[in-house]
C-alpha cells in the first residue's frame, strides 16, 4: 500500500514553492521527499525535520550545518543542497535528486559485488570524502544508506547531517552519535572523531561490498561495539574464497582499529586504493561472487544513532595492529618475477651445466636471487619508489610518522634497511616522515589565496574553509586572517580556515527602467561585470529597458562580481474589465484588481455618480498598470 498517500505534506508546497510530490525515505531525524521547485521548473529532494525535532536547537542547527557545509563543497560526488528554509512547524533542505538507488539497495538486492563493481563505486565516494576532508569536514556516518547510485550510474555521498569542521571536534562525554555498524573504534571508546572515522567506515563498507555482510554483527548493538573495540575487521578472502590478497590488505589497512595506523584521511585511502586496482588482474577484478543475498539484520545496526558508550571507567580497550598491511601497486615485484628464468629454460641450463660437470645450485643462488636494497633516507617517497622499481623490488607498504629531523614527505626509514640483501622479488617498508608533531600556524596576512594556500601546504597544513568578506585595507583576493591566527601551534595536516578580502566594498545602483546600455555602462563604471539574462520578462517598465537586476540597488558588492540585468518586453496585455453604469467607486476597485490606474473625469454641474463612459472599452487589451479614463453623465 503506498504510504505516502497518508502522509500529511505530500500535495502540499512549502514556502510558496516547493510542491510536494512523494515520500522518498524516512529516518529517525527527518523524512525525505520528491519535491518540484514551482519557481525554476526543477525535480528536487526536499528532506524535512520531523516536527517534533524542530524545538530542539541541537537539531535544527545540526540541519542548518548540513546545508552551508555541503553548500561550501561543490563536488560532482556530493549530493548538492539548494536552499534552506522553515515553512511553519517544517524546517526542510532542498537538495539536488538522483534518481536512482543506494548501496544498501544493491546489497540487499545482489549480494557481495564482483571486486570491480567494489571499487568503481568506493573511489567516487572517497573522492567526495577527500574534497570533504581538505576542505576542513568530517562526515561521520558513512554507510551504505548514504550512498546514491544514479540510473546513470553517477556515485555521489548524502546526508551530510551529523558532518564536523576537522578542526573543532571535541571529546563527547557519555554518548557518541553515528551507526552502530560503521564506528570508528575511537568514536566508541573516547568520542573523538577526525579524518580517520571516515576512512574507518569505508573499509567497513568495502568489506560489505566485497562479502555481502558486515565484519560485526550481534544481538544487540552492545555486542556490536564491542567487537569493533576488541576484533580486528577479518580479511574478506575468509569469508568470499579466492579474493586477492590486495583487497584484504586494503580492508586491513582502512579499517585498522588503531586509527594511526589507518591513511590520514579519505585523499590517502583513494590513492592507496588505485594501489591496489592496479595489482589486480582482469580476471580478478571480474571475479563473480557468490550470489547470496546478504543478511536481514536489525535496522538498528544501520540508523544513525545516539549510543552511549560501553567503557567502564579506568578501563582501557587494548588497540592490536592489523594483520594485514596495505602495498604500493606491485609493478616492480612484477617486472622481477617477469626476469625469473622460466622452468623449461632452467632445466636446460641444468642440463647444460651437468654436462660440463657444473652444479646448478651455485649458479642459480648467486644469479640474481638476491640483490641489495639502496639507501633511500632524506629522499622523497616518489624518488623511493623509482629507485626500487629499477632495482627490481616492490614496496610492502608505506608508513607515516612525526620526525623533527626529517623533512615532510622525505623517507626517516626503510625495512630492510638500505644496504641489506633482500630477494630480488622481495618488498620493502618505507616509513615517510609526517614532519614535526606540532607545526606553527604561518602568518599569511596579506598574501594572494594561492600563495597561502602553497605555503600552508608546505608547513604540514592543509588549507581549509575559504570566507570572502570585504576589506578597505586589503587587496582583493589576499588573506585577512586565519584561524587559528598565525603563530599558534597545531598538528600537521590540520586544515586551516583562511579569510580573504573581496576588496573594497561597491555600492549596486538601482537601474531598473533605464535603457540597458545606460545601465551596463553605470554598473561597469564602478568595476562590476555586466551579463544579460536570455530570457526577458514583462514589467512596468518599458521594453527594452531594464526590468529588474540579479543584485539588488543599494546592496554591496565587490569589484568583479557580476550583475544579470533582464530586459522588460514591456507591461503585461490586461483585458479591461466593462465598468460602464456601476457607480464610480465600485468601477474604480473593479478597475485596480485588474493592475489599472483610475481617473475619474466628471462633465461641468454634473451631479451623476454612474460611469457614462470609459477610455478603453470593456472587453479590449490595455498595458497593466496603465491608466483607464471613467467619465460620468453630463446634464
Amino acid at each position: 500500500m503506498d504510504t505516502t498517500l497518508d502522509d500529511p505534506l505530500v500535495g502540499r508546497v512549502l514556502d510558496g514553492r516547493y510542491r510536494v510530490d512523494a515520500r522518498i525515505a524516512a529516518g529517525g531525524m527527518a523524512t525525505v521527499y520528491r519535491a518540484l521547485d514551482t519557481r525554476l521548473d526543477r525535480v528536487l529532494a526536499l528532506k524535512v525535520m520531523h516536527p517534533a525535532l524542530a524545538a530542539d536547537a541541537a537539531f535544527v542547527d545540526r540541519f542548518i550545518r548540513e546545508a552551508k557545509s555541503v553548500a561550501r563543497l561543490a563536488h560532482p560526488n556530493v549530493v548538492a543542497v539548494f536552499d534552506q528554509g522553515t515553512d511553519g512547524p517544517y524546517t526542510y533542505l532542498a537538495m539536488e535528486y538522483v534518481s536512482g538507488c543506494t548501496l544498501r539497495d544493491v546489497l540487499r538486492e545482489r549480494g557481495a559485488l564482483q571486486p570491480r563493481a567494489a571499487l568503481d563505486i568506493l573511489e567516487p565516494v572517497l573522492a567526495a570524502l577527500g574534497a570533504a576532508h581538505r576542505a576542513g569536514f568530517v562526515h561521520r556516518d558513512m554507510k551504505p544508506e548514504n550512498v546514491l547510485i544514479g540510473d546513470d550510474g553517477r556515485v555521489k555521498v548524502a546526508d551530510f547531517g551529523l558532518v564536523r569542521s576537522v578542526d573543532s571536534v571535541t571529546n563527547t562525554t557519555g554518548s557518541v552519535l553515528g551507526t552502530v555498524s560503521y564506528l570508528a573504534p575511537e568514536q566508541i571508546e573516547n568520542g573523538v572523531t577526525d579524518t580517520r572515522v571516515d576512512v574507518y567506515a569505508c573499509g567497513v563498507v568495502l568489506y560489505e561490498m566485497l562479502t555481502g555482510a558486515k565484519p560485526h554483527t550481534g544481538g544487540t548493538a552492545a555486542q556490536v561495539l564491542y567487537q569493533h573495540l576488541n576484533e580486528d575487521v577479518p580479511p574478506p578472502s575468509a569469508t568470499v574464497p579466492g579474493l586477492p590478497v590486495a583487497l584484504d590488505e586494503l580492508v586491513a589497512h582502512a579499517a585498522a582499529r588503531n586509527p594511526d595506523l589507518r591513511p590520514y584521511d579519505a585523499a590517502a585511502l583513494l590513492g592507496l586504493t588505485l594501489d591496489a586496482r592496479a595489482q589486480l588482474s582482469e580476471a580478478e577484478l571480474d571475479s563473480v561472487p557468490p550470489q547470496a543475498r546478504a543478511e536481514e539484520r536489525s535496522s538498528t545496526e544501520d540508523r544513525t544513532s545516539v549510543i552511549p558508550r560501553p567503557v567502564a571507567e579506568g578501563q582501557q580497550p587494548v588497540h592490536h595492529t592489523s594483520r594485514l598491511q596495505m602495498p604500493t601497486p606491485p609493478a616492480p615485484a612484477a617486472r622481477s618475477r617477469d626476469r625469473r628464468p622460466r622452468r623449461g629454460t632452467l632445466l636446460v641450463i641444468a642440463g647444460v651445466l651437468l654436462a660440463l660437470g657444473l652444479g646448478t645450485g651455485v649458479w642459480y643462488i648467486n644469479s640474481g636471487q638476491f640483490t641489495q636494497v639502496p639507501n633511500l633516507l632524506g629522499k622523497s617517497e616518489a624518488q623511493a619508489r623509482s629507485e626500487l622499481t629499477e632495482a627490481g623490488i616492490g614496496v610492502k607498504r608505506v608508513e607515516r610518522r612525526f620526525s623533527g629531523v626529517f623533512d615532510r614527505g622525505t623517507v626517516m626509514d626503510t625495512d630492510p634497511a638500505g644496504g641489506k640483501r633482500i630477494r630480488g622479488n622481495g618488498s620493502v617498508t618505507i616509513t615517510v616522515s609526517r614532519g614535526p608533531e606540532v607545526v606553527a600556524v604561518p602568518d599569511l596576512t596579506g598574501k594572494p589565496l594561492e600563495e597561502a594556500k602553497a605555503e600552508l601546504t608546505r608547513t604540514g597544513l592543509a588549507p581549509g574553509i575559504v570566507t570572502q568578506v570585504f576589506s578597505q585595507d586589503v587587496a582583493q583576493g589576499s588573506v585577512i586572517s586565519t584561524s587559528p591566527a598565525g603563530g599558534q601551534k597545531r598538528a600537521p595536516d590540520t586544515a586551516i580556515a583562511l579569510v580573504v578580502s573581496k576588496g573594497r566594498p561597491v555600492q549596486v545602483p538601482n537601474v531598473a527602467g533605464r535603457p540597458v546600455d545606460q545601465a551596463r555602462a553605470a554598473l561597469q563604471d564602478l568595476g562590476l561585470k555586466v551579463e544579460t539574462a536570455a530570457e526577458q520578462v514583462n514589467s512596468p517598465f518599458a521594453a527594452g529597458t531594464v526590468a529588474n537586476q540579479s543584485v539588488g540597488a543599494g546592496t554591496q558588492a565587490a569589484a568583479g562580481d557580476t550583475v544579470t540585468l533582464t530586459l522588460s518586453k514591456g507591461p503585461r496585455p490586461v483585458q479591461v474589465p466593462n465598468v460602464v453604469g456601476q457607480e464610480v467607486d465600485a468601477a474604480r476597485k473593479t478597475l485596480e484588481a485588474a493592475g489599472f490606474k483610475v481617473k475619474v473625469e466628471r462633465p461641468f454641474l454634473s451631479f451623476s455618480n454612474t460611469v457614462d463612459a470609459q477610455s478603453v472599452a470593456g472587453g479590449q487589451n490595455a498595458p497593466e498598470g496603465s491608466t483607464i479614463t471613467l467619465r460620468t453623465k453630463g446634464l
